[in-house]
């Protein structure tokens, strides 16, 4: 197969700057590194073929001879500039590991990772869900939270008390593993000792070399009054335990509020249906309201229609950043009776003749009221 050109490899045009071509390599090599792309042979093909575009592209000298001559320029072909097939001085030489660690924070020296290095442990996430009144309200919460812990027998170091580390045996104390790809040396966090370079001489017996302990903690967790589905609560240091001293993660805790029977929730807001006697709708009155701390009594005007809208004041959520308190939105419905003494179905028949109305085609005020809700 032919190769490609390594300008449109770059995605970079031929009188491209020094500058444009590193901004270009950087970007591609990062979305093909092998460890963020572990297993995929066509990634790992593309980070090779990136690889080889910029060692050429970068180059001075190797760049006018692909210029001039194309790949047979940097390849020993004819008229080429004799780079003996990457070999013998030429691109066998690059130690692409270096070359990549260079852009990206890995230390220069071929990326050599200190064998004292901590790590920060995991963050963890704990699903809560509680009611609509522990949300209203507060709520203290005890939480069991399964985490690693540092080990106290070795302080986390993984060794057993009274011996030390000593330099891991498969990456020999560089906390990397370089091994050969086509023309490139390509280093791999060390999977033995995970980039620390030493392990324990002697692995501790209650942490199995492993520097934290298995359990199962308890919380309290204070849950604030405004919180609502999807509300994150960070508890800092409750997460993993670090390596080699590193800080702990932190435990996020991710709340779901139940439903509740009578009220839904619309940001700080609180909405309810509230059953208003068509009676009271009709010639006014008063009604008895639940809220969430103690009953209102509500005054329903005369006229009252279905569908409308009572706001009870400073009766909602608190907002959780402190800006004030959210309402209560009464929604009004009309209450038909559904049975009627012989004394109340005149009463209402008497008013619908008095109104032009037909009761008995539904029609009347009785029928409007009932084919609301048919």
């Amino acid at each position: 197969m032919a190769k490609r050109d390594y300008y449109e490899i770059l995605g970079v045009s031929r009188d491209a700057s020094e500058a444009d071509i590193k901004k270009a390599y950087r970007k591609l090599a990062m979305k093909y590194h092998p460890d963020k792309n572990p297993g995929n042979a066509e990634a790992e093909a593309q980070f090779k073929e990136v690889g080889e575009a910029f060692a050429v592209l970068s180059s001075g000298e190797k760049r006018r001879a692909y210029d001039a001559y194309g790949h047979a320029g940097v390849e020993g072909g004819p008229g080429g500039a004799g780079f003996g097939g990457f070999g013998g001085g030429g691109m066998g030489d690059i130690n692409f590991s270096d070359l990549f660690e260079s852009f990206f924070g890995g230390g220069g020296g071929g990326g050599r990772r200190s064998s004292s290095r901590s790590r920060r442990g995991s963050d963890l996430q704990y699903n809560l869900e509680i009611t609509f009144e522990q949300a209203f309200f507060g709520h203290e919460a005890r939480l069991r939270i399964p985490r690693d812990e540092t080990c106290g027998t070795c302080d986390g170091s993984g060794a057993k008390p009274g011996t030390g580390m000593r330099a891991c045996g498969v990456c020999k104390g560089a906390g990397q593993v370089r091994f050969q790809q086509g023309f490139f040396t390509v280093a791999r966090t060390c999977s033995e000792c995970n980039g620390a370079g030493q392990v324990a001489a002697e692995p501790c017996r209650d942490c199995s070399g492993q520097g934290t302990v298995r359990t199962e903690s308890t919380l309290q967790v204070k849950i604030p009054a405004g919180v609502e589905t999807g509300s994150r609560l960070r508890l800092s240091g409750k997460g993993q335990a670090g390596e080699r001293g590193g800080p702990s993660g932190d435990l996020y805790v991710v709340i779901t509020v139940l439903p509740h029977k009578v009220f839904h929730r619309e940001g700080d807001n609180i909405y309810a249906e509230v059953a208003v006697p068509f009676t009271v709708a009709t010639l006014g009155g008063h009604v008895e309201v639940p809220t969430m701390t103690d009953p209102v009594r509500l005054k329903v005007p005369a006229g009252t229609q279905p569908g409308r809208r009572f706001r009870l004041k400073g009766k909602g959520f608190a907002d959780l950043s402190g800006r004030g308190i959210g309402d209560q939105v009464v929604l009004v419905t009309i209450e038909v009776p559904t049975r009627l003494n012989a004394s109340q179905r005149e009463s209402l028949e008497a008013f619908a003749q008095e109104m032009g109305e037909e009761p008995e085609a539904g029609s009347g005020i009785l029928g409007k009221v009932k084919s609301i809700f048919e």
